[in-house]
């Protein structure tokens, strides 16, 4: 039996891949020898983090531009993705926005930023690479989704939403594609250390006393605490698993359902 969680060969689209949490997941894929395409808006963070994939993993690493909020740009960049590589193994849908306000104040533009960056772009993603996927008769799908699937938050109701409709989404991918060996599943991220988390912690006051209280680990998660969980779902050790989703939150979700004996 070869390495179960080698790479080496396979190429991996990480939607977001240039910052945050998306970075620490090219990161990890690239570390086990995977060759890494950057998918995302910010041309200049994309070349910057092309370039230290590089040379830190001594992999291939290719930027291309994309929005999910437009069908083309997603077409098109798995096609440069296929004329460069003639494969795809991975796609990790991680690329999200936010909107914070009170439910009342939302704005219909608010709403349909978030769902249709969230959830129908990750939809388009996943439609985008499954032919290819299916040819090879094989595939890893990782879709990013959050703890917050798993209960509310008051002030990113449409957040919320879109990541709990990406869990249903998994679910149902999985149902679907498992006969063609693609395999569909999720990570929830709790609070992690990103420039999306610094806003959140200016916004409202006392939330990083609250993450490190209630989190058992005591800390806010970070970027490279993605990387096995990531190489987990891309790697042949996770063969046999569709339609599961992986909390990596340092025991966040798991708080309400402790009792202290101290």
């Amino acid at each position: 039996m070869g390495d179960l969680f080698g790479l080496q060969g396979r190429v991996s689209i990480v939607t977001g891949g240039n910052g945050g949490i998306g970075k620490g997941i090219a990161d990890g894929l690239a570390m086990r020898g995977s060759s890494v395409v950057i998918a995302a808006r910010n041309e200049e963070k994309t070349a910057e983090a092309v370039a230290d994939i590089r040379s830190r993993f001594n992999v291939d690493a290719f930027g291309v531009p994309l929005d999910l909020l437009d069908a083309g740009s997603i077409g098109s960049m798995m096609k440069m993705v296929l004329d460069r590589y003639g494969r795809i193994d991975v796609l990790v849908n991680n690329a999200g926005v936010s909107v914070r306000k009170a439910p009342e104040d939302y704005t219909s533009d608010d709403w349909d930023l978030v769902m249709n960056t969230n959830l129908k772009g990750a939809f388009m993603c996943c439609q985008a690479v499954y032919p290819a996927m299916k040819k090879q008769s094989k595939g890893k799908i990782i879709n990013i989704g959050s703890v917050a699937s798993l209960y509310g938050v008051g002030r990113t109701v449409a957040y919320g939403c879109s990541k709990m409709g990406l869990l249903s989404l998994t679910y149902s991918l999985a149902l679907a594609w498992a006969k063609d060996n693609v395999l569909v599943n999720c990570i929830l991220p709790g609070w992690i250390e990103t420039p999306l988390s610094i806003t959140a912690r200016q916004a409202f006051k006392g939330l990083s006393e609250f993450v490190e209280e209630r989190t058992p680990m005591g800390r806010w998660g970070r970027p490279e605490d993605f990387m096995g969980a990531a190489v987990y779902l891309a790697s042949d050790a996770s063969d046999f698993v569709t339609g599961e989703y992986l909390r990596v939150d340092g025991g966040f979700a798991q708080h309400g359902n402790t009792v202290s004996f101290k």
